[in-house]
């Protein structure tokens, strides 16, 4: 495993790249104070900009590390920061990550999210070296599991309950979906 950190990333429409303090404003007014965003998030949305300034300055400091993979979703035709695409935790003995991502609904329907997600993966396995990839829905949140089978993953089972909706308090299955590198291999191959 290569330990590469967040680097610049491209597609045609968008730019991956580092959070910087900076995107504060952009993030908050884009998605972080966005009930309907954050719905099936662990995080409730922001009320205070000044939260979302103090987070996005831990989140520069962390950038600085080769081991945080964590990029805001920039979108070329604006420049405007418009979500956020992460790996939320690694296990290196087993060389598996697990992915999590947000993104403003003016650009939900786009395919928006399946490109920032297919390039993630691209990196993570053809230059960091992971093995495997997973990543985890509200089972009633059907688009996100579009985009992850868009980019490959398989639905691998259903969690039964597993995660409580911090705006409602409602309990909620989660569908576990993962791909794995040589899937991925031979996906590139076709």
């Amino acid at each position: 495993m290569n330990q590469l950190g967040s680097k610049i990333l491209e597609t045609p429409r968008l730019l991956l790249r580092p959070f910087r303090a900076s995107d504060a404003e952009q993030a908050f007014a884009n998605w972080m104070s966005d009930s309907a965003v954050t719905r099936f998030l662990t995080w409730e949305p922001h009320s205070d900009l000044s939260f979302t300034r103090e987070l996005l300055a831990l989140w520069e400091e962390e950038a600085q590390s080769p081991e945080t993979y964590h990029w805001a979703i920039v979108w070329k035709e604006n420049g405007e920061a418009a979500g956020d695409i992460s790996v939320v935790a690694a296990d290196m003995r087993s060389e598996s990550a697990a992915v999590g991502y947000c993104l403003s609904r003016v650009l939900w329907g786009k395919g928006v999210m399946t490109e920032a997600l297919s390039r993630v993966v691209e990196y993570l396995f053809g230059e960091v070296g992971f093995y495997r990839i997973e990543a985890k829905h509200a089972a009633e949140n059907a688009a996100s599991g579009r985009v992850m089978e868009k980019c490959g993953f398989q639905k691998e089972g259903v969690l039964r309950a597993a995660y409580r909706l911090l705006g409602t308090g409602e309990r909620v299955d989660l569908a576990v979906r993962a791909v794995l590198r040589p899937e991925w291999e031979q996906r590139r191959a076709k």
